[in-house]
């Protein structure tokens, strides 16, 4: 007896939908698997017979054969288990094949028959929503992950038996009425965190009115930040609280967040969705993989986790220089391209990167009473940060030494609810200019349609006429300063970008000028 079940499984972001075929007849008993199998599908065999068994389900021995096609991909992962176990009982007569058509079935099992969570059910039931499978059959600890979806018809499974009930249901209830107590309605009843868990604020940080000036820039038009100074002067400290200045998510960006966290295997039961925007902090020994993402099956690593959120490299002089040169197309494409023999996988990397560094080995580089380095060691430490990189960071800032006098003022500083004000004004406005584009801001929109909504009155041509031969300015570094001046002009309110807010945006290209040329 011949039967099918849907399943799915992971390449990357995108899911690709399995057709589980089980053939069961008369010949010496054995379970045999094909269709361009892992390693750890074809140990599937051993945990659906035991699972079935151990379930208290008699199947005779028989001949059976199981197909995950197409053959040409290759199939991954443990959760084509409860498909497998599925299409099995079906093919024996256990429970009926029509219980089966067009329901998406993804599990992993146990040896006692219990079905485990598996990695990735959000992207793969919003993909299958999108091809018109509205109803599946998935791990008990990823229901809630699968009714954040509305439109979805979910039903949780704990164990191989309660499949087999759900089914017996449907057969004898119809499956319009089973499957209608399960459906997702109405809208998502979800709040959106506006701003990230902490008690950090913006006003614990006496002085540094520059640093926090360009940080909230940095936030408006998502334009990568590098903060340099010695140590102590606070560029952790405001690294550290950028989050809470973000704008609030979308429910569009909260559902593209957590598709990347679901891939990964971050979710669960008590957090189906991610409600805040990342922040993640690596520290200077990660490995490429764990950066970019990658392994023999990839993963999304750090920079597609704070995918929509903030990246902070702190000491970033001491990460590997192969570590940080592959950040070089991600912060580009915002997006990261793995290829393996299995295929080929792309992760969302949208993210703002900030980086902090000493200026040389000591950290007090160019206070040349204090600095104990040699010449040659600040140019080799400096070096570590390249110049193809260097020109991929929007804003450079000096982060000087913190005045006595700021410490021990009592004016209150402006604090993160006030800057956040400004940073949500801007990036209306930009959401505005920049409406029917795929990237919103000043940061991220296509050269073309930059231009197109930055035009320089005749004092600010020549102005950047000059600042091109002066600072020996990179065809990217000119538009990177084009895109900061017209971040500056929306948190201004200005429409035009004017004279001053190219000054400013030119500051921030001069500081490599003092440790790099």
């Amino acid at each position: 007896m011949f039967s099918t079940v849907l399943s799915a499984s992971l390449q990357g972001m995108q899911a690709e939908f399995i057709h589980v075929e089980a053939d069961v007849g008369n010949g010496l008993p054995f379970f045999h698997m094909v269709g361009h199998l892992a390693s750890e599908v074809k140990e599937s065999a051993e945990r659906v017979r035991t699972a079935v068994k151990n379930s208290g389900i008699q199947i005779p021995p028989r001949k059976v054969v199981i197909n995950l096609s197409p053959a040409n991909v290759r199939k991954r992962g443990a959760a084509f288990d409860l498909p497998i176990a599925a299409a099995v009982l079906a093919a024996n007569g256990v429970i009926s094949q029509k219980t089966l058509v067009n329901v998406l079935i993804i599990g992993e099992l146990s040896l006692d028959g219990g079905v485990k969570k598996v990695p990735g059910i959000l992207p793969i039931l919003l993909e299958a929503k999108e091809h018109g499978c509205v109803r599946c059959m998935i791990p008990k600890e990823n229901e809630q992950e699968g009714r954040s979806i509305t439109g979805m018809e979910v039903i949780g499974v704990s164990k191989l038996t309660e499949l087999i009930e759900v089914a017996k249901k449907i057969e004898q209830e119809g499956e319009e009425i089973v499957w209608k107590n399960h459906k997702v309605s109405g809208e998502r009843n979800i709040e959106v965190e506006d701003r990230c868990q902490g008690s950090e604020d913006f006003s614990e940080i006496k002085g540094q009115t520059f640093v926090k000036r360009a940080a909230e820039i940095a936030v408006a038009g998502e334009h990568n930040l590098l903060l340099i100074g010695p140590p102590g002067s606070g560029k952790t400290m405001v690294a550290k609280r950028i989050p809470t200045i973000f704008p609030p998510l979308s429910m569009e960006e909260c559902i593209e967040i957590s598709k990347v966290y679901s891939v990964a295997g971050f979710l669960d039961e008590k957090q189906p969705l991610i409600l805040a925007r990342p922040f993640r902090a690596v520290h200077h020994t990660v490995t490429k993989a764990a950066l970019v993402g990658g392994g023999l099956h990839p993963v999304p690593g750090e920079l597609s986790l704070s995918h929509g959120g903030c990246l902070f490299l702190d000491e970033a002089a001491e990460f590997r220089k192969d570590v940080l040169e592959a950040l070089r197309e991600p912060l580009e494409e915002q997006k990261i391209h793995i290829v393996r023999n299995g295929g080929s996988y792309i992760f969302p990397a949208d993210t703002i990167v900030v980086a902090a560094m000493n200026p040389c080995p000591c950290g007090q580089f160019p206070d040349y009473n204090r600095c104990r380095c040699s010449e040659q060691e600040i140019r080799n430490y400096l070096g570590r940060i390249s110049g193809p990189l260097l020109d991929r960071i929007d804003l450079c800032v000096d982060v000087p030494k913190v005045r006595y006098e700021s410490l021990i003022q009592t004016d209150e500083e402006e604090t993160s609810d006030i800057i956040r004000a400004r940073v949500c004004a801007a990036r209306e406005i930009q959401k505005k200019r920049y409406e029917g584009q795929k990237k919103q801001t000043n940061g991220r929109v296509s050269v073309k349609t930059l231009m197109e909504h930055c035009e320089l009155d005749p004092e600010g041509k020549e102005k950047m006429k000059r600042s091109f031969e002066t600072l020996q300015l990179t065809a990217r570094s000119y538009y990177k300063v084009l895109r900061v001046a017209r971040t500056i002009a929306d948190l201004e309110g200005s429409e035009k970008i004017e004279s001053t807010h190219l000054d400013e945006a030119l500051i921030y290209r001069t500081m490599d000028q003092k440790y790099w040329r």
